[in-house]
């Protein structure tokens, strides 16, 4: 048997080479509050300790600043062009939570060069041995690279709402991934539910399909409500979680925040190395 210094030491080893998780969080259509919720999921995943760091994907046309009121002076794409490092394009935001704008005013179009790719996985490589989660706002729509990077990273929170359009965009959005990586692992949240009733019906009837016809398990999350103190906060570019610390919707996200950040897979009694870096690098030397 081991002594207690021994395995104090084996969860030393354990913990040094734990990488940090990648998560894309994404929708089958716009206009579900997709943005917001990265937001506010991160500030708050930020606020139980943890080193977060939200990167806005939608390069030229990103948003993540605007909701929190910043203007900033760097961006993502200031970064694939080399003309700035990754430490000059990060701002902190609530929580001790860490960003990168993707921009705005721009064109939302960049192909990625193979300078800007291994940019890119320099500083994703930084980012997983710096940080316990890396989060992804994908834009709307997909390029040939975002579809690499959701094919790539370690976990996936799928947005819907309630309306027939938006779940079968989402349904669409799993099924295009699922044929790419079937192991992918799935969190599905509907958003801007009228009722329990609403958001707990929309997220079966995904379960259900997906399990159905592609014999894949998804994670639910739960549904957050519609609130009037969402469209508050937007117009006072604060987080709803900072700025309405008591609302029924705060405390909700707060509770599937929780179960995200406590969920692991059943056979990882010590956890895998993640493998978004070489996902990426075989994906993007295969098309080049």
């Amino acid at each position: 048997m081991r002594d207690q210094a021994e395995e104090l030491r084996m969860q030393m080893l354990r913990s040094q080479n734990r990488l940090g998780r990648s998560i894309a969080v994404v929708s089958g259509k716009g206009g579900v509050g997709k943005s917001n919720f990265s937001m506010n999921f991160t500030t708050t995943l930020s606020g139980l300790g943890k080193k977060v760091v939200l990167i806005d994907m939608d390069i030229g046309m990103g948003n993540i600043h605007i909701l929190l009121g910043k203007t900033v002076p760097t961006n993502l794409k200031d970064y694939l062009v080399g003309e700035k490092s990754i430490e000059e394009v990060m701002f902190e935001g609530p929580n001790n939570l860490r960003y990168i704008s993707g921009g705005s005013g721009l064109s939302g179009v960049m192909e990625w060069n193979e300078k800007m790719f291994e940019r890119l996985v320099q500083a994703f490589e930084y980012l997983q041995r710096n940080y316990d989660y890396i989060v992804f706002d994908m834009g709307a729509g997909a390029t040939r690279q975002t579809l690499d990077l959701l094919v790539s990273v370690d976990e996936i929170i799928v947005i819907t709402t309630a309306e027939p359009t938006s779940i079968t965009d989402a349904y669409s959005m799993m099924k295009f991934i699922h044929f790419k990586d079937p192991d992918k692992n799935y969190f599905l949240l509907c958003n801007r539910a009228f009722s329990e009733e609403e958001g707990e019906d929309t997220t079966s009837r995904l379960q259900l399909a997906m399990s159905k016809f592609l014999s894949k398990e998804i994670i639910v999350l739960g549904s957050l409500p519609e609130d009037p103190v969402v469209r508050k906060s937007v117009k006072e570019q604060v987080p709803f979680s900072i700025l309405y610390p008591n609302a029924a919707i705060t405390k909700k996200l707060k509770h599937i925040v929780s179960r995200f950040a406590d969920f692991e897979m059943e056979d990882q009694a010590i956890p895998k190395q993640s493998k978004f870096i070489s996902r990426l690098k075989k994906l993007f030397s295969g098309r080049s």
